[in-house]
């Protein structure tokens, strides 16, 4: 993955990491060089700020409208 292939509101999954979390959706609302900022959307970290390097970006999820 890398960060041409994601845009602002995208949404993508983020890989389960051992026991920290479970695998789940993160909207993307920062792209950068080597890493995403953006949101937690579902599970434990829900609504929690982060900044996922692209390894852990499983898929996209949906793109952003427009």
């Amino acid at each position: 993955m890398t960060k041409l292939d994601l845009k602002e509101d995208d949404i993508v999954v983020i890989r389960a990491f051992e026991d920290e979390w479970p695998e789940h959706l993160f909207r993307v609302t920062d792209v950068w060089e080597d890493c995403v900022g953006g949101v937690s959307l579902t599970g434990p970290l829900k609504d929690e700020y982060g900044e996922p390097d692209y390894d852990l970006i499983l898929r996209v999820h949906s793109h952003a409208k427009g």
